[in-house]
Parts: structure tokens; C-alpha cells; sequence
């Protein structure tokens, strides 16, 4: 069954984040010393979902998430 207004059961709820956690987050992906090499990617991917909801936090830490433009 896909989410729907009649159902908020079945309606993912978005995490906001304060600065804090941003920065938190931002700052163990620039030390970059998980214990495996796929250990940041938690990390990464929370960066990236605020970015689309929170972008305003991310900004500083834009960087971090190997965004690239194409200027072609």
C-alpha cells in the first residue's frame, strides 16, 4: 500500500536536524575514521537527505557529499 493522506500510518515522517547534528555528522565524515570502509556511508547518506530537506544546513558542508556540476 503506498502512503497517503487518508492513511498517515503508512506516511514516513522526515527527521528535521539542528545545526549541531549537521556539524556532528560533517565532522566524523572529515576525520574519516570509521572502523570499515563502508562505515561512513550511514553517515553520507544522512548528510545527503538533509541536504534535499534542510539544505540550508549542509550548505558549509556541501563538500562533503562530492556534488559535482556538469558545465558542459
Amino acid at each position: 500500500m503506498l502512503p497517503s493522506a487518508s492513511n498517515p500510518q503508512t506516511t514516513a515522517e522526515v527527521k528535521l536536524y539542528s545545526e549541531e547534528e549537521v556539524a556532528e555528522i560533517a565532522e566524523r565524515l572529515e576525520k574519516d575514521e570509521y572502523g570499515t570502509v563502508f562505515g561512513c556511508l550511514e553517515d553520507w547518506h544522512a548528510l545527503k537527505a538533509i541536504a534535499f530537506n534542510q539544505p540550508e544546513l549542509v550548505t558549509p558542508y556541501v563538500h562533503l557529499l562530492e556534488l559535482e556540476v556538469d558545465e558542459d
